[in-house]
């Protein structure tokens, strides 16, 4: 089989998560599948992402797409992702092409950021090729919080994050 026929160009279609308290923007590469049917971040229920969060702010693991907004803005957190629509097979970071990334402007006048970590690799590698230029702003790379991370268990990902965002997080 041609491995063209596997990609896919696909839209994202959800809006980032912050208020003008937002004073840390994390950020994905693209949503994945599971993330895409659930029309919100982190959908895939073995991405860790919600259960490190929870750790950082003390909050309980949040379960509905409400109680996943509630946490993040109670706690100065935004997020969002570096890729507004690209090529992909899946949910396979590796195979994005084609890129178009996110404009960052109205997020970064509207609220104050202070920092910009990347939940991985290829969003830190994105966000540096595509939009740091015209950002002007750098970005702290995390291990990634996503299930194919499997040489980071919960406890090292739950350390690494706290090490870097503890004091930035209001408790």
């Amino acid at each position: 089989m041609d491995k063209k026929e596997n990609y896919s160009h696909v839209e994202h279609t959800f809006a980032p998560v912050y208020n003008s308290q937002s004073q840390i923007l994390i950020l994905g590469s693209f949503p994945s599948v599971k993330s895409r049917e659930q029309n919100f971040y982190y959908g895939h229920p073995q991405n860790r992402f919600w259960k490190v969060l929870s750790h950082l702010t003390g909050w309980e693991v949040p379960k509905t797409i409400e109680e996943k907004k509630e946490m993040l803005l109670a706690n100065g957190i935004a997020v969002w992702d570096v890729i507004a629509s690209c090529d992909i097979e899946g949910s396979s970071d590796s195979s994005i092409k084609n890129v178009v990334v996110n404009r960052f402007d109205r997020i970064l006048e509207e609220a104050p950021i202070q920092q910009i970590f990347a939940n991985g690799t290829k969003a830190y590698d994105l966000y540096r090729k595509y939009a740091m230029k015209c950002t002007g702003r750098d970005i702290i790379k995390l291990p990634s919080t996503s299930p194919a991370n499997a040489a980071w268990n919960l406890e090292r990902l739950c350390e690494a994050w706290d090490g870097l965002i503890e004091k930035r997080v209001r408790r």
